[in-house]
C-alpha cells in the first residue's frame, strides 16, 4: 500500500487528475446513461460470486477494461440526473425525477424545513454540479453552465435558507468554479470564460454578505441556523442551532475571505468555531449535537459522529490543511483523542485480536455514557476523515461495517439500529459518504477491494433508485420503494467520488496540483494564496496573534501519529480486512 496518505493525512485529499475530452450529446456527455456495464462486470461477477468466499470475490487484480466501464457508467449517472435537471426542472432548485418537473421552496408550509432548509429559488441543483463537470472534463458544458449561473441566478430573494446549507451547497461552488475558471495551468482542460470578470466570485460575496446577518445579535458568536436572505434573520427566529450547522462554515467563509483580502467572513466563521470548542466538556472534551446561541447551554447532549456534529470534525481538520494555522489542527487533534476515548467500542486493533468490530456510537457528551443504539449514514463520512488523519486501519474496519449494511440493503438507511439489526429510519436520499470513504481509502491503500465496493454501490444505484428522469430518493430501504426527489448532492458529490473512483488517469490524480474536497464534495486548490493572509492581527487573544502558519510544504512534518505506520506492500492484493473479521462484520447487521 502507499504509505504517503498515511504518513502525510493529506495525500487523499490532494488529488491530480487529468481528463479526456468528452463526445457533445444534449449536455456534452457521451450517452451512456442506458447502457450495461459489459461482459467484464458479468465475468468478474461469475468468477467471484462464491458464496460469501471473500478472498475468491474481492482479492486479485481489477480488469482494466472493467474499470473503464465503470467510470463511463459512472459518468453516465451524472449526465442522466445533470439532463434530466436541466430539461426538466431549470430553473427550480432541483429535479422531481419521477414526475419529471422541478421543485423549488415550500412557499405554502414555511415549516417544511426539509425542503426549505435547502431550496431558496436560486438553482441550485445547477450551481452544485459546477465543478463536477469540470472534474469530468466537459469544457463545453462547464462553460454554458457558468454563463447560465452569471445571467440568470439572483440572490436577491424572499427566501429564509439555512446558513450552513447555502454555504457548503451555493457559497462553496461558486468559489470551486471561480478557483477552476481562473486556474493558469487549466488542468481540466479549457474551463476559462471568455472576458470573465470574476463574476462568480462577486456573487459568492453577495450570497455570504446576505448570511452575515446570521451573526449578528448573538451573545456567544455562534451564528442563528436561518437568515432570510432579502430580510435577514427572520423575527421568530430559532436560538437553537446544531454543531455541525454552526461550526462548518470555516473553509467557504475563509477562502472567500482571503481571496477577496477581506478578514470579516473568516473571522465570524472562525469566532463560530471556538465558541463552540469553547463549549465542550471539561471531564470528556466532548461537544454535543444542539446548542442555545445566546446561553451557551446544550440542548442536545449527544455526542456523535453523524448528524449534527459530523462536519464540524471533518472541517478542523480541513481548515489546517488549507490555511495552515495551527489551532486548527490542534483542536482537531484533541477533538479526536476525545473521539477515541469515549465514542469508540469494540477491540482495540482493527485487523488484530479478539472482541467486537469497532464501532463509534453516540453518548452523552458530559460523561461518555451510551445514548442509544443507532449510528446514522452521515457518519459514513468518518473513514474517509481517519484516512486524511493517518488512521487508515481504523479506517478500514469502520467503513467495512457501512460496506456490508449497504449490501444488505443495497443502500444505506439514514438511520441504523446497530443492537436490533434493521432500520430505525428507512429511507436513502442518494448520500455520498460511503462512496467519498471508499474513494479516499481507495486513494491511500490502491487495493482493488475499493473497486469492488464501488461497483456494488453503482450497480445498486442503477438499479433501485433509477427514475424516469434522474435519480430518486429511495422511501424505504427494504422495500425499495422511491420518493419523488433528487438532492443536489447526488450530482455533486456521489456521482463525482464514484467517477474519481474509476478514473486513474484523471486530472486530479496526474496533473501535479493539491486540492482539497469540501463537505459538499466541491474541489479547491491547495495553494499559496490560502496560506496567506493581508490580516495578522485580527483575532484579539495574543495566543492565536502569534500562533506559527505551516508553509504547505511543512504539512507533513505536524500530524505524525503512531497510527502512522507503513502498512506492507504484500497487503495491497489481500482483503484490507481479515475475511475472519469480514465474516464477524456481515453477521453484526445481518447479512449471514
Amino acid at each position: 500500500w502507499e504509505s504517503a496518505a498515511v504518513l502525510l493525512g493529506l495525500r487523499v485529499l490532494l488529488i491530480r487528475l487529468s481528463i479526456s475530452g468528452m463526445d457533445d450529446a444534449s449536455s456534452g456527455f457521451a450517452p451512456t446513461a442506458g447502457r450495461c456495464w459489459g461482459p467484464h462486470w458479468a465475468a468478474l461477477r461469475g468468477r467471484n460470486g462464491g458464496g460469501g468466499e471473500y478472498e475468491q470475490r474481492y482479492s486479485g487484480a481489477f480488469p482494466g477494461p472493467l474499470r473503464a466501464q465503470l467510470r463511463d457508467a459512472a459518468r453516465g449517472m451524472f449526465a442522466f440526473g445533470y439532463d434530466g435537471y436541466m430539461h426538466h426542472a431549470f430553473p427550480h432548485d432541483e429535479l422531481d425525477p419521477i414526475h419529471c418537473r422541478g421543485r423549488g421552496p415550500d412557499r405554502r408550509d414555511p415549516s417544511n424545513l426539509n425542503i426549505n432548509d435547502v431550496l431558496g429559488n436560486y438553482s441550485l441543483t445547477l450551481i452544485d454540479a459546477l465543478d463536477t463537470l469540470a472534474v469530468m472534463g466537459n469544457s463545453s458544458e462547464f462553460q454554458k453552465a457558468v454563463k447560465l449561473v452569471i445571467d440568470t441566478v439572483s440572490f436577491d430573494k424572499d427566501s429564509t435558507v439555512q446558513v450552513f446549507e447555502a454555504t457548503i451547497r451555493i457559497l462553496g461552488s461558486l468559489l470551486s468554479a471561480h478557483i477552476i475558471i481562473t486556474d493558469t495551468k487549466q488542468p481540466f482542460g479549457d474551463m476559462a470564460i471568455k472576458d470573465y470578470d470574476n463574476e462568480l466570485l462577486h456573487m459568492a460575496r453577495d450570497l455570504a454578505v446576505r448570511l452575515l446577518p446570521a451573526f449578528e445579535n448573538t451573545k456567544t458568536g455562534i451564528p442563528y441556523p436561518r437568515v432570510n436572505l432579502k430580510n435577514g434573520v427572520p423575527p421568530d427566529s430559532n436560538n437553537e442551532t446544531c454543531t455541525a450547522g454552526a461550526g462548518s462554515l470555516l473553509v467557504e467563509f475563509g477562502m472567500l475571505s482571503r481571496l477577496l483580502g477581506d478578514s470579516t467572513f473568516e473571522w465570524v466563521a472562525r469566532r463560530a468555531v471556538k465558541a463552540l470548542w469553547n463549549l465542550r466538556s471539561n471531564d470528556t472534551g466532548l461537544l454535543g449535537n444542539v446548542v442555545n446561541i445566546q446561553t451557551g447551554h446544550w440542548v442536545g447532549k449527544q455526542s456523535g459522529l453523524g448528524a449534527g456534529s459530523d462536519s464540524f470534525y471533518e472541517y478542523l481538520l480541513k481548515s489546517y490543511i488549507l490555511f495552515g494555522e495551527k489551532e486548527d489542527l490542534e483542536m482537531f487533534n484533541d477533538a479526536y483523542r476525545s473521539i477515541q476515548n469515549h465514542l469508540r467500542r469494540g477491540r482495540e486493533a482493527c485487523n488484530e485480536g479478539e472482541g467486537d468490530p469497532p464501532l463509534y456510537v453516540n453518548v452523552n457528551m458530559f460523561n461518555g455514557q451510551l445514548m442509544n443504539t443507532w449510528i446514522d449514514s452521515l457518519q459514513a463520512f468518518f473513514p474517509g476523515l481517519q484516512v486524511l488523519k493517518g488512521d487508515v486501519e481504523d479506517a478500514i474496519c469502520l467503513h467495512a461495517f457501512y460496506y456490508a449494511i449497504w449490501k444488505r440493503y443495497g443502500a444505506l438507511p439514514e438511520r441504523y439500529n446497530w443492537q436490533l439489526q434493521a432500520p430505525d429510519v428507512p429511507f436513502y436520499p442518494l448520500r455520498p459518504e460511503l462512496v467519498e470513504s471508499t474513494y479516499l481509502l481507495y486513494q491511500a491503500t490502491k487495493n482493488p477491494f475499493y473497486l469492488h465496493v464501488g461497483m456494488d454501490i453503482l450497480e445498486s444505484l442503477e438499479k433501485y433508485t433509477k427514475a424516469k428522469c434522474g435519480y430518486a430518493t429511495l422511501h424505504h430501504v427494504v422495500e425499495k420503494s422511491k420518493e419523488d426527489r433528487m438532492e443536489s448532492f447526488f450530482l455533486s458529490e456521489t456521482c463525482k467520488y464514484l467517477y474519481l473512483l474509476f478514473d486513474e488517469e484523471n486530472p486530479v490524480h496526474k496533473s501535479g496540483n493539491k486540492y482539497l474536497f469540501t463537505t459538499e464534495g466541491h474541489i479547491v486548490s491547495v495553494d499559496k494564496r490560502f496560506r496567506d493572509s493581508v490580516w495578522q492581527d485580527i483575532f484579539p487573544e495574543e495566543e492565536e496573534k502569534n500562533a506559527p502558519k505551516l508553509k504547505p510544504n511543512e504539512v507533513k512534518a505536524v500530524n505524525l501519529s503512531s497510527n502512522c505506520n507503513r502498512v506492507p506492500d504484500e497487503r495491497r492484493y489481500l482483503l484490507p480486512l481479515k475475511s475472519i473479521y469480514m465474516r464477524q462484520i456481515d453477521q453484526m447487521v445481518g447479512l449471514i
